[in-house]
């Protein structure tokens, strides 16, 4: 299981916002998500929460992003990882970045400073004791600002089936260009109910980890609110399911289908 909850945890903080004012999400907003390996044996939880706060006497967002493997698979393989964001209320451009992870015994705990004016990425590894400065792009995303920089300027009445949605990433020292593209419409049967949601296709590294470029499947609601519904990854070796267990804070309604 090494790197999945990792990997799933990122693509679910790999999704869609876009605009200057942050429309699709609020303060106190909270997902839980359960996984399961292979389609039927539950390998763990995570969760994304928002708050908003000051840093450095910016107005920004603060999201915390968990993943932790339940069950059986901790038994063999446990997984502790937490994700931090602090970026801009107006902007969306990050501004701090943290990972700290445990991943069977492979940790990170790191610590990443942007200079969004003159694009550098100050790294502070604070296990190994290592500082370095990088050059960035302009307006370069991290891990979890991602998604909601995405989320947020996804205009939803415009997309065409095979539209696709760029932007730069900052991860594990270089620079990622992440792509995302769009499938189409499709119902699918939730934890409360048949919802609308918008398919998409995170393009992700082909390797030791995904089979092909084509890995991962990615549903979200058709609203507002943009809430990750679920995500499906075909591994190199079984697969992987993400889906929405619970939520709270929403900034718009909840939209289900309701049979008459």
């Amino acid at each position: 299981m090494k790197k999945k909850l990792l990997i799933l945890t990122a693509i679910l903080t790999m999704q869609f916002s876009i605009g200057q004012i942050a429309s699709s999400f609020g303060d106190g907003e909270w997902f839980k998500f359960k996984m399961s390996y292979s389609g039927f044996l539950k390998a763990g939880n995570a969760t994304l929460s928002v708050k908003e706060t000051t840093l450095k006497n910016k107005e920004v967002y603060h999201v915390v992003g968990k993943g932790w493997t339940t069950g059986m698979i901790k038994w063999f393989f446990k997984v502790q990882d937490r994700y931090e964001s602090y970026f801009d209320k107006k902007t969306l451009v990050p501004y701090k970045f943290i990972r700290n992870i445990d991943e069977g015994g492979h940790t990170k705990d790191l610590e990443v400073e942007f200079d969004q004016v003159n694009n550098k990425a100050f790294v502070n590894d604070k296990k190994n004791n290592e500082k370095k400065v990088f050059d960035m792009t302009p307006n370069v995303q991290d891990m979890v600002s991602t998604y909601y920089y995405l989320r947020n300027n996804l205009k939803i009445d415009n997309l065409k089936v095979g539209d696709e949605v760029k932007v730069d990433m900052f991860f594990d020292e270089e620079i990622y260009g992440f792509k995302l593209q769009y499938l189409g419409e499709e119902t699918i049967n939730t934890e409360f109910g048949n919802i609308e949601a918008l398919k998409f296709r995170p393009y992700v590294m082909a390797g030791r980890v995904f089979k092909e470029e084509e890995s991962l499947t990615l549903w979200v609601s058709k609203d507002k609110n943009k809430l990750p519904l679920r995500i499906k990854a075909d591994l190199a070796v079984g697969s992987l399911r993400a889906d929405l267990e619970a939520f709270k804070g929403l900034k718009y309604p909840f939209r289900i289908i309701v049979d008459n």
